[in-house]
Formats: C-alpha cells, structure tokens, sequence
C-alpha cells in the first residue's frame, strides 16, 4: 500500500479525502467511493498504486485521440476503481470489481514503455486508461514524471472529476487528454453515474489550457442523446476552443442498463448538430 495525497485526518481518526469532489469521510477500515483508497489508523492509502489490471500496446485512436499523434502507438496501462457508478459502464469488470493484478513500479513501466518504443519505433509513451486514471492518482503522476524525463508522452483517459489543485499538480506532465463527458445535463449525472457535472466542465476549460484535449459522449437512446443536449455540449466545447475534437460513440448494452443500442439515425443527428459549432466531430462504435 501506499499513502494517499490529498486527505486530512479529523478527530476520532476519521479521515476526509479532496482528492475528487465526493469528499469522502471514511472511518477506520472504511473505503472510499473509488473502492480503491482506505482509512487505516487514521492514515488514507491508495489500494492500487502500481496495481496493473490491464496492460496493452494501442494505436492512439483507440483512446480515442484521432488528432495527436496520429497513425502512432502508445503503451496502455490501468488499475481498478472508480469515482462514478455508471450503471452502463463499459469497462465494469475493472472499474467496479477488483480484478486479478500484477505490481508494476513507476520505473517499470517507465522501462517497459522504452522496451516496445525499441521493438515499435512508433510508440510515444504511456496512457492510464481502462479503469478511472483519476482514482490511481498518486501512481499515475509518479509515472507520468519519470515518463517525461525519458522524452516520452502521457495521455489520461479520465471521467474528469477531480478537484482542481491535484489537477493543477498533474496537469503540466500530461500531453493529451481524452475527457468522458458523459451528458451536458447534471440529472443525468447524478441519477446514471453518482455524480456531479459541473467539476467535469470548469476541468475541461483547465485542461485545455495545459495540454491537447479531445472529448467523447457516449450516447445512450432516451437519456442524453437529444439534438438539444448534443447541440448544447458542442456549443459548451466551442466556447473554450472550436477545435477541439469530439467523438460521439454508440451505446451498447453493458453492466445494468439493458436499452436497446443507439440507433444509427440518432448518431446522425447528433453529428449534424455537433458539426454547427465543432469543426471536428467523429462518431464512434457504429
């Protein structure tokens, strides 16, 4: 285990976490929301520092990122835990279980990233992805800093909600970020994800200040797929920077939520209207 950042031991050893905005009080032995961080005696711990549940080389548009980098390769690595409930997770096995994992140390993975850039010249360095980078935290910005002293590239893949002083403290390691939106409405996020929407956009005007951004919306029929929601959010992009690419991706039934796949003429009409205020909107899964 490793000692948490971003926490304040109170009376009785109870412990407040600000690492993300749900603030969890924890009592002795108790988890936070994340699963991944524990109170004991009155100190916070990260469950899943150098925990590897995922590791895999991927072309960078997987992530998706389609305009840093393009046509490169970068190695992907995740954790388990996660700051959100998304009853239609994709990746659930890991974000809401705890999987099989194997210790990797920050260096390690510094030197596996130069052992595929050898084999693969086309390798820029290492994305936390999978599970919620934001909940492997400490790990992901001990790695990020050695990765950087080696010329290489970081790229977070992250649901976004974070408090802003460890986002200011990680921001100037990371290259390119791809931000989950999940909706432009914050029903949505409380009711579907356990959470709040508006860290995720004050987060996506701060990220785009230090490093590339990209965003993707998982659209889900009936839920946040309307041409107004969609029309809103790219408006919202917009007014930090027109350029900035957003991947609209189709929904398929996963973990709790049964609906029915995003039909194609939905997806159509969100990239029409995501297209009015974006100059570089993408449909993904379809």
């Amino acid at each position: 285990m490793h000692e948490a950042m971003y926490y304040e031991t109170k009376s009785e050893g109870r412990v407040v976490c600000y690492l993300c905005p749900h603030h969890c009080r924890l009592g002795e032995g108790q988890l936070g929301i994340c699963q991944a961080r524990q109170n004991l005696q009155g100190k916070l711990y990260s469950l899943n520092y150098g925990q590897v549940s995922s590791i895999s080389l991927d072309p960078i548009e997987k992530k998706p990122l389609r305009r840093f980098q393009p046509g490169s390769s970068i190695l992907s690595v995740g954790s388990f835990g996660c700051n959100f409930r998304c009853s239609y997770c994709q990746n659930w096995s890991i974000s809401q279980q705890k999987p099989d994992t194997r210790k990797i140390s920050p260096e390690e993975l510094v030197d596996l990233a130069q052992q595929y850039k050898n084999s693969h010249p086309d390798c820029i360095g290492i994305a936390y992805t999978y599970s919620e980078p934001v909940i492997w935290y400490e790990y992901v910005l001990d790695s990020s800093r050695a990765v950087k002293q080696y010329g290489l590239s970081n790229v977070l893949v992250t649901n976004g909600y974070l408090e802003k002083e460890p986002l200011q403290e990680l921001l100037p390691y990371i290259d390119a970020i791809n931000l989950d939106i999940k909706s432009y409405a914050d029903d949505f996020y409380r009711q579907l994800c356990g959470a709040s929407l508006s860290p995720v956009l004050e987060n996506a005007r701060l990220m785009a200040e230090y490093c590339h951004l990209e965003v993707t919306t998982l659209l889900i029929p009936g839920k946040n797929d309307t041409a107004e929601e969609i029309g809103a959010l790219a408006k919202f992009l917009a007014e930090i920077r027109p350029d900035i690419p957003l991947h609209l991706t189709r929904y398929f039934p996963n973990y709790k939520m049964d609906l029915p796949p995003t039909p194609r003429h939905s997806m159509n009409q969100a990239l029409h209207e995501a297209r009015q205020y974006l100059t570089h909107v993408y449909l993904g899964n379809v």
